[in-house]
């Protein structure tokens, strides 16, 4: 496989390297434009809301429509480039996601711009896996180490940009508001199908193996059965289907884990490798991943109703309010690897306990002012930690399964960004609509994240400070 070290080596010229530093540039282009979707929609929400007469459950999925969707089909997105090779996945995500970007910014009303958010969550599915894969395969040594620290402040930067963006766009009122949120990916995507050709890889290794459908068959549907009851059961009244969906969830996860270790036990590529969750000390970290994202998309999509709601901000102020929080949360999230090893690990559940302490004063703080902000800060600052909790997660993988092991983990991540907006969101919703005041179900809101946030303290505690009494352990290897 050609690297961009190898094409310096052979040809030292400035040309020679311009297409490296071209093909990071379009590749982070696409991430960026991704996440800015994911946290730029959160500011338009109360937009939408008038201007289609989006019902809550409507806003709920919304914002977690995209998230199902690239949750579910993630870890088979990134089979499909070792399959068909990343570069040629990269183009196909690109123009979907451009394609249903231009569908979301046109729909005539609040389902059908769900169903196209879904497509994007899709279209993101197929494309984003393909970033690190080519980064990983086109990038060696000093280069490499480059490539991923932009690559991080890519992704932090998305956070910010996302809610900044999002104001001003909401804000400027054309075309109905919330409509340039989606349309603004149109010309970024057009001029990425342009200059992808010219600087992703012609020739690409592919792997072997398959896909395994009758995972993503009942993955599917068991992600769903659980999601959408929570997002519209209150608002239908909580009807018997809504009660046997709930039911039926783990019931289909139960099949799921079957199916996966019949497909293992075949010698197959299993969507979850079930591996990776009965290493030691991987299922307690693992939930920590899970439920420290579910209290910050929840605490965004909560946030933002509340901002334009009691405390009347308009779209821009709304998204410059949370610059502090996320650039918080940006801060901690890029610079942990600068400290010392021996503190990344306790760092994670003393991060999510000054979250848990924050969430306690969402409440009474929510009459909004500098104490507010200081709030958001302190709540970004503490959920920071969340790339530390899944580095050491992975810590915990065997190397043989570190990638089925980082798939697993990011889809923990969506997942739990989903069931965050599904349940606390609900709950806020639920809240607000009895007495018609956000700062209202602020209470509700906090006391909820506050107990999630303490459940990832307990998660990610050193299994010794878990246990109850002393525990002798055989020694590595024995």
């Amino acid at each position: 496989m050609t690297t961009m070290t190898d094409r310096s080596a052979s040809s030292p010229s400035a040309a020679a390297r311009r297409p490296g530093r071209a093909l990071l540039a379009v590749l982070l282009t696409g991430q960026f434009m991704s996440l800015l979707d994911v946290n730029i929609v959160n500011v338009a929400l109360p937009t939408l809301r008038s201007d289609l007469g989006a019902s809550g459950a409507g806003l709920q999925l919304v914002v977690a429509g995209y998230v199902i969707a690239y949750a579910v089909l993630l870890v088979t997105g990134a089979r499909l480039g070792a399959l068909a090779g990343p570069g040629r996945m990269f183009r196909i995500g690109v123009t979907a996601f451009t394609a249903a970007s231009l569908a979301c910014g046109l729909a005539p009303d609040t389902w059908t711009l769900v169903a196209f958010r879904f497509a994007q969550g899709a279209a993101a599915a197929l494309m984003l896996p393909q970033v690190m894969s080519l980064i990983q395969r086109e990038y060696t040594g000093a280069a490499r180490a480059r490539a991923l620290g932009v690559f991080s402040a890519v992704v932090s930067g998305g956070i910010v940009a996302g809610q900044v963006a999002g104001g001003l766009l909401v804000g400027a009122g054309v075309l109905g508001g919330w409509r340039p949120v989606f349309l603004v990916n149109v010309p970024v995507g057009l001029a990425l199908m342009l200059a992808a050709p010219r600087v992703l890889p012609r020739r690409e290794e592919r792997g072997d193996g398959g896909l395994d459908l009758p995972g993503l068959l009942l993955l599917t549907p068991a992600v769903l059965a659980l999601v959408v009851p929570l997002i519209l059961g209150h608002e239908l009244g909580w009807p018997v289907w809504g009660w046997a969906s709930l039911a039926a969830s783990p019931v289909l996860v139960a099949l799921l884990v079957v199916v996966e270790r019949r497909v293992a036990a075949r010698g197959g590529r299993p969507l979850v490798n079930l591996r990776v969750l009965r290493a030691p000390g991987v299922p307690s970290a693992a939930a920590g991943v899970l439920l420290g994202p579910c209290t910050w998309a929840a605490f965004l999509f909560t946030t933002t109703l509340h901002l334009q709601g009691d405390l009347g901000y308009g779209p821009l102020a709304s998204g410059l309010a949370f610059v502090p929080c996320v650039t918080a949360f940006a801060l901690v999230s890029t610079r942990w690897q600068r400290l010392p090893e021996r503190w990344h690990r306790p760092l994670v559940p003393i991060g999510y306990g000054v979250a848990a302490l924050g969430y306690l004063f969402v409440g009474p703080l929510a009459g909004g002012g500098p104490a507010h902000l200081l709030l958001t800060v302190v709540i970004g600052t503490g959920l920071g930690v969340m790339p530390i909790a899944m580095n050491a997660t992975l810590a915990h993988v065997p190397a043989g399964d570190a990638a089925d092991g980082s798939g697993l983990l990011l889809t923990l991540t969506q997942l739990g960004q989903v069931i965050g907006i599904a349940t606390v969101g609900t709950l806020f919703l639920t809240s607000a609509a009895g007495p018609g005041s956000t700062r209202h179900a602020e209470y509700a809101t906090g006391w909820a994240l506050a107990a999630v946030a303490l459940l990832t303290v307990v998660c990610t505690l050193p299994p010794a400070l878990r246990r109850r009494g002393p525990r002798v352990t055989a020694p590595a290897g024995s």
